[in-house]
This record gives C-alpha cells, sequence and structure tokens, in this order.
C-alpha cells in the first residue's frame, strides 16, 4: 500500500471498524441479483491503467444518526476507506475479475449530525502491481444496502483529485536479484500530499467531478461484465500496534531506545546524515507507521529485511550483525515541514530488521513515533501443545509466528518476496489453520479460488489470484488432495460437491498422457515442479528446477506415483457421494499406476525405485510416494522407510517434502520417530530465525509457509489427532510420543475442544485423560491395542 499521509493514527479506529462488518444475510438480496444503482467511478481526466494515487470524497448531511447505515465498497486496485476521518476498512479482499469482491460495513457508529463525509483512497500500481493483484482500470465504487443509504451511492456527484504526492520507488528485484513480485515501493513528497483529505473540514472545492463509469454488477447479470461483485467471504485483516525492539547499530547521532517504545521523542539535528539500524526482534508483516514533526527538505529512507548479509552474500546467525549490512526494498518520505504528519506505506511490509537513512536539511527534524501495525488473517491459536521436551515448545510457537505472516486476504507462500498462493505450499497452510486455529474460512477460500482458476486444458494455476499464469501440474494433483483433506475434516458436503467436476478434469487432463506402453505418464508439459532438491538445481536450458528425472522428457516415476496418491483421494471423494463409476475408475487407474512404476522403476539390487526407467537417478521422493501409495509392500515398509531415511546417496528432501515424508512414516508405522526427523528446524532455531526458512541455507526466503508443518504433525502425529470418517464425525487418537514421557495440550474440532494429557506408564504402557466435545466418537489406539472413546471424560490406562 501506500504511504497514508494523515495525523488519523490507525491503531485508534482498526478494532471498532473490524467491529462492524456486516453478515452476509444482511445484505440487501437485490444487489446479488440485479444491476446495482451505484456506478463505478474513476478520475475525468488521469489514465485508468497507469500508476496513480486518488482520493474521492462524498459530503451529505444527516438530521439523526441511524441506528444501521450499510454500505457496500470495492475498489481496483486497492482502496482504503475512511468516514468523517476515521478509518472504517479496506479491500477488497484479493481475488480475480470474475470474482471481484466488495465489503459490507456498518459505517452508523461513524457518522453525526449535520455534515458528514465518506472519503476513499484508492491506488493503482499500473504494470508495477503484485503478481497477485489482478485489475482493470482505477476505479471505486459504493452502494447502499437499502433506499436510505442510496444518498451515498458513487456517481458523479462524488468528487475526486490525483495525489501527485507519490511515485514508486527502486525495484527491489534488482536490488537483491531476486523475484520480488509484491508491488513497488512508495516515494512520498509531503509538500505535495493534500494533508487532511478525509477529514469534514477539508475544502475540495477544487477537485474535480468524479468521471462516471458502468453500473455495478453482481454475477450473472448484464450482458457485458467488468468486475464480477461478489461479498467478502473472509474476516477483515487484523491490525494491531507492534513496538520495535531495540536499535542494534547507529551512525551520525547517540540513541536510546526510548523513542521506539514511544517514551521520547528523537530530534535528528539540521544538516546531519544519520543512519539508524532497527531490530524488530521477530520477523513480522505490519504497516510502519512513522510520525514527524517539521524536517522540511530532508529525506526519510527506510529500507526493510529479512535478515542481514555479510561481505559474502551468506546470512548465517540471523541474531548477529557484526559486519553485516541491510539489503532490501526501501520507502522514500520527503517530510514538508508541518505539524505530526504520519507516513505509511500503502501495503504492508515484511521484516525483522529496519534501516532508517535520515538527511536533514536547513531544519531539523523531530520523529514523535515510529512502530509497526501488524497485518494479518485474524487466525486464533486455539489449539495447544505442551511436553517433556521444552524445545518443542520454541518450534511450536516459531511455527505458528511462519504460519500467520503466511496467512492473508489469501495464503502466502512467503511474504517478503512473492505473496502468492500455491497449491503446494497452501495444502500445508490449510491443515495448519484448521488444526491449530479451527478456522476455515481462508481453507475453503483457497480450495475454490484454485478451482476457478482451472483453465481450458482443465488444470488448475499453479498460483491463484495471479495475472501472470504458472502451470505446475503435480500442484493441480495437490489441489485434489486439498479437496480430500477438507472432506475429512470439515462436515461440509455441499462445498466439497462443487468441486467434484475440477477433480474430474485435473485427473482427466493426466490421464490423457499416460504412455501405452510403460502405463507411466508421458511428456506432461509446464513446469513439473517437486522440490528444491540440491541436485535438482535450476536450468538455463529449461528456466526451470525443483523437476526429478523423467519430469521433463516423461516417464517420470515421482509423477506417475503422485498421480496415483491423488487418484486413491478421488476414488474416496466420488465413493462418498455415491459415484461408484467413477469411484472403482480412480481406483483402477490408481493401481495400474503403482503397478506400472513397479514394473519400470523397481530396482532389485538396490532395493528402491528409481525416479526414471533408466535407474541412473533415485530420490526420497520417488520413493516417499512408493510408500504412500503402496507401491511397497505393507510388511516391508518399516525396514524399508528406516533405510530409505537412512541413506544419503538418495536424493534429499527440503523441508517442504519432508512434510510427506512424515505421511510415509505414519504409514509404515513409524510416527514414534517424527521427533528425530526435525534437525533442520532445530538448526533454524540455533541460527536465530524467528520464522522457518524456504529451504536449508543458503536460503531465499526467511519465511516461509511449507516449513510450518510441525504445527500440524505436532498434533497429527505426536498427538495423533485425525478424523476416522468423513466430516470428522468420529476420531482417531493414537499417540506417537517417540522420546517424550509425557504430551498435554487441546484441538479445536468442529464440535468443540478436544484435550488430552497423556504420559508414558512404564516401557510400554500410557496413561492419562482425553475429553471429547458432546456428539464427537472415536477409537484410541496404542502399541496394537485400541480402546473406544466416547464424549466427554474418560481416563486412559493402556
Amino acid at each position: 500500500m501506500k504511504w497514508i499521509l494523515t495525523i488519523l493514527i490507525w491503531s485508534s479506529v482498526c478494532i471498532t471498524g473490524l467491529g462492524q462488518e456486516v453478515a452476509l444475510n444482511k445484505i440487501n438480496p437485490s444487489l446479488l441479483s440485479k444491476p446495482w444503482s451505484a456506478h463505478w467511478i474513476s478520475h475525468p481526466t488521469a489514465s485508468p491503467t497507469e500508476y496513480g494515487v486518488f482520493h474521492f470524497r462524498k459530503s451529505f448531511d444527516l438530521t439523526d444518526v441511524p441506528e444501521k447505515f450499510v454500505v457496500h465498497i470495492s475498489g481496483d486496485n486497492r482502496y482504503r476507506f475512511f468516514v468523517n476521518g476515521q478509518t472504517v476498512c479496506e479491500g477488497p479482499s484479493r481475488g480475480d475479475i470474475e470474482h471481484w469482491h466488495f465489503e459490507p460495513a456498518d459505517i452508523a457508529p461513524y457518522l453525526r449530525k449535520g455534515k458528514n463525509v465518506l472519503a476513499a483512497e484508492v491506488w493503482n500500481f499500473g504494470l508495477k502491481r503484485p503478481v497477485a493483484q489482478f485489475s482493470l482500470m482505477t476505479a471505486f465504487i459504493l452502494q447502499g444496502n437499502s433506499s436510505k443509504e442510496e444518498m451515498v451511492n458513487t456517481n458523479s456527484s462524488w468528487k475526486v483529485m490525483q495525489d501527485t504526492a507519490y511515485r514508486p520507488g527502486e525495484d527491489p528485484g534488482k536490488l537483491l536479484h531476486a523475484y520480488i513480485v509484491v508491488g513497488p515501493t512508495d516515494v512520498v513528497d509531503g509538500s505535495e500530499y493534500p494533508w487532511g483529505w478525509e477529514n469534514v473540514d477539508y475544502d475540495d472545492s477544487v477537485w474535480k467531478q468524479a468521471s462516471q463509469l458502468n453500473n455495478g454488477q453482481p454475477k450473472g447479470i448484464g450482458t457485458e461484465t467488468s468486475w464480477t461483485l461478489t461479498p467478502r467471504q473472509i474476516p477483515f485483516m487484523e491490525n494491531k500496534m507492534e513496538r520495535m525492539k531495540s536499535v542494534r547499530r547507529s551512525e551520525g547521532i547517540n540513541l536510546t531506545d526510548n523513542w521506539l517504545q514511544g517514551k521520547a521523542p528523537l530530534t535528528i539535528p539540521a544538516n546531519r546524515e544519520v543512519s539508524i539500524l532497527i531490530d524488530n526482534g521477530v520477523l513480522t508483516t505490519a504497516y510502519p507507521e512513522l510520525h514527524v514533526t517539521n524536517g522540511k527538505g530532508a529525506t526519510v529512507k527506510i529500507s526493510y529485511a529479512e535478515a542481514l548479509f555479510d561481505a559474502n552474500g551468506q546470512k548465517g546467525n540471523r541474531n548477529n550483525i557484526d559486519g553485516k549490512k541491510l539489503i532490501g526494498y526501501t520507502d522514500v518520505f520527503l517530510p514538508d515541514g508541518g505539524t505530526n504528519r504520519m507516513f505509511r506505506p500503502l501495503w504492508f511490509r515484511t521484516y525483522r530488521y529496519i534501516r532508517m537513512d535520515i538527511q536533514t536539511a536547513d531544519e531539523p527534524l523531530t520523529i514523535n513515533d515510529f512502530y509497526g501495525m501488524f497485518t494479518a488473517y485474524p487466525l486464533v491459536e486455539k489449539a495447544k501443545f505442551a511436553s517433556s521436551d521444552s524445545t518443542l515448545q520454541q518450534i511450536w510457537n516459531v511455527g505458528w509466528r511462519t504460519a500467520r505472516l503466511c496467512a492473508n486476504e489469501t495464503y502466502f507462500d512467503c511474504p517478503y518476496y512473492e505473496q502468492l498462493q500455491y497449491v503446494g505450499d497452501t495444502r500445508i497452510q490449510a491443515l495448519i489453520s484448521l488444526y491449530v486455529s479451527g478456522d476455515d474460512r481462508l481453507v475453503r477460500k483457497a480450495i475454490k479460488l484454485f478451482n476457478d482458476s482451472r483453465f481450458s486444458e482443465g488444470l488448475t494455476r499453479s498460483r491463484y489470484p495471479s495475472y501472470l499464469p504458472q502451470i505446475i501440474p503435480p500442484y493441480s494433483l495437490f489441489w485434489v488432495d486439498m479437496v480430500n483433506d477438507y472432506r475429512m475434516l470439515r462436515n461440509d458436503p455441499g462445498f466439497v460437491r462443487s468441486n467434484l467436476w475440477g477433480i474430474e478434469n485435473v485427473m482427466h487432463w493426466f490421464e490423457q498422457r499416460i504412455d501405452p506402453k510403460t502405463g507411466l505418464l508421458g511428456k506432461v508439459e509446464y513446469w513439473n515442479f517437486v522440490d528444491w532438491a540440491k541436485e535438482w538445481a535450476w536450468s538455463s536450458e529449461t528456466q526451470m528446477g525443483g523437476v526429478p528425472a523423467g519430469g521433463f522428457r516423461g516417464q517420470s516415476a515421482m509423477l506417475t506415483l503422485q498421480f496415483a496418491y491423488s487418484a486413491q483421494h478421488a476414488a474416496e471423494i466420488f465413493k462418498q457421494f455415491d459415484d461408484t463409476c467413477l469411484a472403482q475408475k480412480y481406483q483402477i487407474l490408481a493401481d495400474n499406476l503403482v503397478k506400472a512404476v513397479k514394473e519400470n522403476c523397481r530396482d532389485e539390487s538396490k532395493g528402491y525405485f528409481s525416479d526414471a526407467p533408466e535407474k541412473k537417478e533415485f530420490s526420497m521422493h520417488t520413493n516417499i510416494f512408493a510408500v504412500l501409495t503402496g507401491a511397497v509392500d505393507k510388511r516391508n515398509a518399516k525396514d524399508f522407510v528406516r533405510r530409505m531415511m537412512n541413506d544419503t546417496s538418495l536424493v534429499q528432501p527440503t523441508m517442504y517434502f519432508r512434510f510427506y515424508l512424515t505421511r510415509a512414516m505414519k504409514k509404515a508405522g513409524l510416527a514414534d520417530e517424527y521427533l528425530n526427523t526435525l534437525g533442520l528446524w532445530r538448526d533454524m532455531l540455533t541460527k536465530g530465525l524467528t520464522t522457518f526458512a524456504e529451504k536449508p541455507d543458503p536460503t531465499r526466503s526467511d519465511c516461509h509457509a511449507w516449513s510450518a508443518s510441525p504445527g500440524y504433525d505436532l498434533l497429527a502425529t505426536v498427538a495423533g489427532i485425525e478424523p476416522s470418517s468423513p466430516g470428522f464425525k468420529t476420531v482417531k487418537i493414537e499417540p506417537a510420543l517417540g522420546p517424550l514421557q509425557f504430551i498435554k495440550g487441546n484441538f479445536p474440532h468442529p464440535e468443540g475442544m478436544i484435550e488430552f494429557d497423556l504420559k508414558r506408564k512404564g516401557t510400554n504402557g500410557i496413561t492419562g485423560r482425553i475429553i471429547l466435545p458432546a456428539n464427537l466418537t472415536g477409537i484410541f489406539r496404542w502399541n496394537g491395542e485400541k480402546r473406544l472413546l466416547h464424549s466427554g471424560s474418560q481416563e486412559i490406562n493402556l
């Protein structure tokens, strides 16, 4: 977002604003079935597609303050909405053109007798917009929910001005030589900013009359569609103040941390060059807010980084700063010399470290305050996990922070570099959300977006929303697995059913690529990414990386087995919906694919499955999926997995693919050894990471969603809590304590909280208590023994 130059303090209104969300069933039904009376509006002369920041205003009078005053708001690319100077909401929740979200909001608490002003800040990043951001043109719309609110509908009675204070900053990707597609940084000239533009008493007499575009259109209405308006399906993002931890280094000035704690202002003398390195203590996603007075002619540069780099470009221990420098993207602010000016970027920033480079002119600059406004999807940590190994608590905490920073209006692969929702990452993130928070709204949105992303061939996009199409066929298979995960964890057959046609499309696409001679998948187009294994380096010839043998030319055992894995899930899905024909078809398909891998890629001398029939490359990845699909005989699975895990000659999985290693271990009966596989995560903790990285060092992203999987597995594997029937109507609890002496915690089941308090008894026994919510029953398994579980409290003694 941009830097909002206003004296308003966001923290004073965000909770109130978010408290005025309107239930979807309160939306006037006519707004979903016919064209809106409100029009999209824009600037009459500015380019509608190029970079620009715009302010819209509407003044009106009220004789009395109503109890309710509901309006529906949207904008392109983004907007921030104010009533009488107070921030109400921002959006729209990211989607695509065919599913363009609007935000219902009750603004009655912000209204007053007499004159009122509605104001919106709308920005279009043009060609510099985030890859996740779809766009048609600069536009804003506001529609009253009923006839009493239509007086404020957007039309030519609204006023608009283009804010020339803004221009995009330096391309961060060029600076870091990395793929960064989160949108531009901001350069803001305070002398050109219309201070107080959102307030009632601002004089907008010279503003232009807004140009009136087409009416708002909900889905299925009209002869042409522009933005297809759809109600927001998720809550507003969390916003809360975060104080930065400490100043780690300063040049040109001596200072303490008092000003960071809001206890004292910091004054930079005139004609002084100052550099300040700030450590937030932990990585975060936040809107930094800088409040300044005076300082006309000064330049303030604020740069953001996940970690510092040494002279060799390595990060090393993230806590150490000696001999290191900050390389990251930068916002620039040019104060106008006014009192208590507040600079805030248009979009949030991701940072642990911030460097402020300040050059004053002939006037001192006073920093009244500087802090972050944390923002993320409002996941609540309802689950708890404790054990006899206190270090697991740190893994839990860091994993949860990772998951939180990678969840916003969509899931993110990483918050610093891409902010894109990839299927591979999102499957893991969705499970963490469901297990730790119990909140399934963002999960449903993700599944639906991927289903909406399917193109003419039938596959989903690998990442969505994304205006730059990318196709990773294995990720379409993981989307099928996501639907199956949701089917098992939520009793929501209507939603699952809405994805069945998409599943058929994905399965059909892969079926057409089976080689009739070998039964393996033949040539599979596009990018067949599996994992960032060292041996699968980026190829300048193919412009791809992370692809195993056979992934380019065909006959890949890994891709074939992954297809079989998803076909097995598809068979179960269609079986639940009584489609016997498709259930049998997909089960037979899976069996034939597994058979083909066994016949073509089993190397008897090595005792493994090769990645391709030539039997030159062997990876843990292929052999993990051999276990998951049943290609490895169940009687031999335990020895097979143990041997595979200890064989360093195999291509090794990174943190991402170890999620599937854990699934294979559980299937083979080795869940008790899961805690022994957390070495990569423990290593990250010793290096001072406060979130889990994309892959082992050297790594690009220090915060990557797919590495947060321990937050799921401490509950699903160690505590052993899993659904034993679709819809989580019954539960299976099969603890795998490994070396632990006890585990204790709770888990948010849709029917209520599951509580567990278990400890070892002697060498092989277990004792403790399980509490299930009302209406939930299940089974408890331990060392081959089984006990029935009923709702309520029960003692465990085996």
